[in-house]
């Protein structure tokens, strides 16, 4: 047993370091490492330390960090939402924990805890991960849940799940279990604040794009807020959508949609493209120009745009095969000179380009299927791209809807 007095002592040292190291941002890796070494350094006997969280991202449901003494480095995972996420937490002692969390009866007073003794003669290994962590020597196990709100604030993720081990022969000691207890909660309001920072970061690039999202959350929020921006604009409508809407079920269309939006944007993520915004069954994207390598991108994204077609003529295929609506994708690209920034009203602002170029690259998109094309660029592209490898063949000068004078109109060689 501690002498008294020295355990409090370390508590607050603990918690002290937390909340500094919180004040400063600290990246979550980095400090829940330092936290495992403090744990040590207070004399508690820590085998392998793990935290997780659950976050809000479309396609991330949560992280985990493990610490192992041997190692003495943490290791950081990503796990995808999916089935296999959602049986792992229910496998473990955090599916318990997370229920008794959403119990509305629940006293909040009361410890979120799971204690298990794991050597015989009282080991209780009534999950898989506590019989894996028996057989490499561990003895003791607890883990602690801590809900982020009254009851869970999604917005700040479910809360922190943590889970400790010892090796040492007669475990943990009553007076490691009340440190650790009560340095958990200090501890996750500081891994808080850049689990915070880091939800809002996904999300804006979830919904914006990964620049339109990343000038947003370094600031750029003032509306009217816009700089000029030379870019490739592409613009991709699905043909034919709004039969195929009068005939499908909401929750098909919606499977249509997400299955063209992907193919759409795989052929963009590898070669600098950012998606702007899904505009029902449309899609505006950009590249944006560096001028002393115009040819480069321009090259680049038309390079995506034929790849995006091969997938969508692979998907129309499947989907066909599986009896599901199918849909062809009409492209279109130009390079011109946009306003890139914040438009909109005082309390509802959209992050997006606005300018001319912007309403020809539409323009031109309505000529594919009259022109018999999946792809039609501009002569603005054309000349930026060269010769294109001989990609391109000239289709003639076109009126577009708006515009005063006809547009020369290049598609892809057949």
């Amino acid at each position: 047993m501690t002498e008294p007095g020295v355990i409090d002592r370390r508590i607050r040292d603990v918690q002290l370091w937390a909340a500094r190291a919180g004040l400063r941002g600290e990246p979550t890796v980095r400090l829940f490492e330092e936290f495992c070494h403090r744990l040590l350094a207070a004399g508690v006997p820590l085998w392998r330390g793990f935290a997780g969280v659950q976050t809000l991202h479309p396609q991330w449901g949560g992280y985990s960090l493990t610490w192992w003494r041997d190692r003495d480095a943490v290791e950081p995972v990503l796990r995808q939402r999916g089935e296999d996420y959602d049986r792992d937490l229910r496998d473990s002692p955090f599916g318990g924990l997370m229920q008794a969390m959403r119990d509305p009866d629940r006293n909040l007073e009361t410890p979120l805890r799971v204690r298990r003794r794991l050597s015989a003669p009282e080991a209780q290994l009534d999950f898989p991960v506590l019989e894996r962590l028996a057989e490499a020597g561990a003895t003791d196990y607890v883990a602690d849940l801590v809900a982020f709100g009254i009851r869970g604030d999604p917005s700040r993720g479910t809360g922190m799940g943590y889970a400790f081990a010892t090796d040492r022969p007669n475990g943990f000691s009553d007076d490691d279990l009340r440190l650790i207890g009560a340095v958990v909660p200090t501890v996750s309001l500081a891994i808080m604040a850049d689990t915070g920072y880091a939800i809002a970061a996904g999300l804006l690039t979830a919904y914006l794009g990964e620049d339109a999202g990343r000038r947003v959350h370094a600031g750029a929020i003032e509306r009217g807020s816009v700089e000029s921006l030379r870019a490739v604009l592409w613009y991709a409508d699905t043909r034919g959508f709004t039969s195929i809407a009068d005939m499908t079920p909401g929750l098909d269309l919606i499977e249509m949609l997400n299955d063209i939006f992907e193919v759409l944007t795989a052929a963009l993520r590898p070669r600098g493209g950012h998606v702007l915004k899904f505009m029902g069954d449309g899609m505006l994207a950009i590249f944006p120009v560096d001028a002393a390598r115009e040819d480069v991108i321009c090259g680049g994204a038309l390079d995506a745009a034929i790849e995006a077609m091969d997938g969508i003529g692979r998907l129309i295929a499947a989907r066909r095969r599986g009896g599901k609506p199918a849909a062809a994708v009409d492209l279109a690209l130009h390079l011109g000179e946009v306003l890139y920034g914040n438009v909109g009203a005082v309390d509802r602002l959209d992050f997006t380009v606005i300018g001319p170029a912007v309403n020809e690259v539409a323009r031109i998109e309505t000529l594919c299927e009259p022109l018999g094309r999946n792809v039609l660029v501009s002569a603005t592209f054309a000349a930026a791209l060269g010769d294109g490898g001989g990609r391109l063949e000239r289709l003639g000068a076109h009126p577009l809807r708006g515009l005063r004078e006809t547009r020369e109109i290049y598609g892809l060689q057949l």
